[in-house]
């Protein structure tokens, strides 16, 4: 078995989220970078089924901010660590999350690091 980094970055968004009047009125740009540390046998079959396919990741994490407003950053991150851990073959999930347009001069983000229960990483 050996470990590879999927990355999908830079997935710009247009959400509900923000706990403030102006960030309820409208959707707003967020960009999420989410890496999962995946194991599989190496090298992997040349097959998309042998590995950990990121269509799934970015389609899930359009449906989550199409579903719902989210009032923090915090929340959405672990939404989203929850789908990339989905699939039993990744172990550890890196999301970040940055609001593009609060302030003319900074972006302002979350990120967190969730891995998979030792007792469910027995692949």
């Amino acid at each position: 078995m050996a470990e590879y980094t999927i990355l999908l970055d830079g997935l710009e968004v247009a959400m509900g989220l923000g706990i403030h009047p102006e960030e309820r009125a409208a959707p707003q740009r967020v960009t999420l970078h989410v890496a999962m540390t995946c194991r599989y046998p190496a090298p992997p079959e040349d097959r998309i089924d042998a590995v950990v396919d990121y269509d799934f990741l970015r389609t899930g994490i359009h449906a989550l901010a199409e579903s719902r407003h989210f009032e923090l950053q915090e929340t959405l991150c672990e939404q989203v660590a929850a789908l990339a851990l989905a699939d039993e073959r990744v172990i550890r999930v890196t999301v970040r999350s940055m609001k593009l347009d609060i302030y003319p001069d900074a972006r302002i983000g979350c990120e967190l690091t969730r891995d998979r229960p030792k007792a469910q990483t027995n692949i």
